[in-house]
C-alpha cells in the first residue's frame, strides 16, 4: 500500500514540472496579450518585411491575432 502514494507523488511532481515550464512558454504570453504586442512592435521597428522574407513564402502576420 506504500507504493501508491509514492507513485502519487512521482507523477504529480512529474505533472508540477510540466506544469511550471509551460506556463512562462504558453501561458503567460496568453494572459499577458498586450504586453507582448508591445514588445513585438519594439522588436520588429525597422524590419522590411520585404527584405528579410524568403521569396514565395507567405508574409508575415499578427502571431497574436485572432481567426
Amino acid at each position: 500500500m506504500a507504493r501508491v502514494p509514492r507513485t502519487l507523488l512521482i507523477f504529480g511532481g512529474f505533472v508540477a514540472v510540466l506544469g511550471a515550464a509551460f506556463y512562462p512558454i504558453y501561458f503567460r504570453p496568453l494572459m499577458h496579450l498586450e504586453e507582448y504586442k508591445k514588445e513585438q512592435a519594439i522588436n520588429r521597428a525597422g524590419v522590411i518585411q520585404e527584405d528579410v522574407q524568403p521569396t514565395g513564402l507567405k508574409v508575415w502576420s499578427d502571431p497574436f491575432g485572432r481567426k
